[in-house]
């Protein structure tokens, strides 16, 4: 059985060498010839899965992408091939949260806010939107979500608001999938008109699509005085993105925000779950086999948690400014897809233990992730 992986999906030797032949492929220039003899194909958010890719392969059996978002699978063209298709829900939604944790901290930091005192409005209350959420209330913020499907939906009990009164937040965080042509389309959901009515004093956050914002738009607005502080992972046309829009932006990455070890090696892990039902064969490996043990692997506090406690826990385990740092030092010269391509390793608020000898130290920092 031939299994091409993206290259850049981690311990894909690890869960998948003992099932068949492992080719690895770069996942943003795969060609049709590449694909050809294929049973198994597994990519990433960058490879376009759709007729044009598969017109010289026959004998596809599985495709699975180690994502969240599945827009950059043609689902029906793949049903009418009978290949089942999976992807990987909620596998980096918790390093996505974190990157969105992070980029507060830092921002409160620089900018002297009361961080606990800020109103977050989230845009998507699927697992991602579900993780920040989460988060937020582990450190007591105040927060609003707006979802229209999951607010029609009678499965889920949870308030949620209309997208003008998340706007109206002091942080606005988009966490939906990019769609089109539908009732509730996120293409261009913050066009012109939406990004004109926020104010100096608002953070916005995109790590979700870079189509879900105006890019030309945000760039003219920014051009003409807007003060808005805008924290951006994803871009409109990447890896082309508009690169006079990278200086307005307080932070700036490579569409890495769910990049930690764990979110990564999450969607490798379920893609082998799924490929094993599929075969009819039993799940004998497990992430846990194959992570590498953290640097920093345990800390003791010895304070009460304060502002000051969570800056030096975040920024131990993830400092966003790390990745501002590269992207802004490499995008001109290595571009986009290098920076993604050569990401370092960095892990996830769960591979720290935190302890104490008073328990009250350390309840939030283990309900915002940290291990017991």
């Amino acid at each position: 059985m031939n299994i091409y992986h993206d290259e850049n999906m981690p311990f894909a030797q690890e869960f998948f060498g003992d099932l068949g032949v492992l080719k690895s492929f770069a996942g943003r220039t795969v060609t049709a010839e590449t694909v050809q003899d294929a049973d198994v194909l597994l990519v990433r958010s960058v490879t376009k899965v759709n007729e044009n890719l598969l017109q010289k392969n026959t004998n596809l059996s599985f495709v699975g992408t180690a994502t969240i978002g599945v827009d950059h699978i043609d689902q029906p063209y793949l049903n009418s091939r009978d290949a089942p298709f999976y992807s990987a829900p909620g596998c980096n939604a918790m390093g996505v949260a974190e990157y969105v944790i992070s980029s507060l901290v830092i921002l409160a930091e620089r900018y002297l806010l009361d961080l606990f005192s800020l109103k977050v409005g989230i845009v998507g209350a699927g697992n991602t939107g579900t993780r920040v959420s989460e988060k937020l209330e582990a450190l007591g913020i105040n927060y609003v979500m707006c979802d229209p499907y999951l607010a029609q939906s009678d499965k889920d009990n949870r308030s949620f608001v209309s997208l003008e009164e998340v706007l109206a937040c002091d942080v606005i965080t988009l966490h939906v999938p990019l769609t089109e042509n539908c009732e509730h389309s996120t293409y261009h959901l913050l066009n012109k008109e939406r990004l004109t009515a926020l104010s100096d004093k608002q953070i916005l956050i995109n790590a979700c699509r870079g189509e879900v914002i105006d890019n030309h738009a945000l760039l003219a607005l920014k051009q003409q005085g807007m003060k808005t502080k805008l924290v951006l992972d994803v871009w409109e046309g990447e890896p082309n993105l508009l690169h006079p829009l990278i200086e307005y932006a307080e932070i700036a990455s490579a569409h890495i925000a769910g990049y930690s070890l764990e979110g990564k090696a999450r969607g490798t892990e379920m893609l082998y779950q799924a490929l094993c039902k599929e075969l009819n064969i039993p799940v004998e490996k497990s992430l846990k086999d194959f992570l590498p043990v953290p640097t920093i692997s345990s800390v003791e506090i010895k304070q009460h948690f304060d502002d000051i406690l969570l800056n030096q826990l975040v920024k131990m385990v993830y400092d966003v400014r790390r990745d501002d740092g590269i992207f802004r030092q490499q995008i001109h010269t290595k571009g986009f897809d290098h920076i993604r391509k050569t990401y370092p390793a960095r892990r996830e608020f769960s591979a720290v233990r935190v302890s104490s000898n008073n328990q009250a130290n350390v309840d939030v920092p283990h309900r915002l992730g940290f291990s017991k």
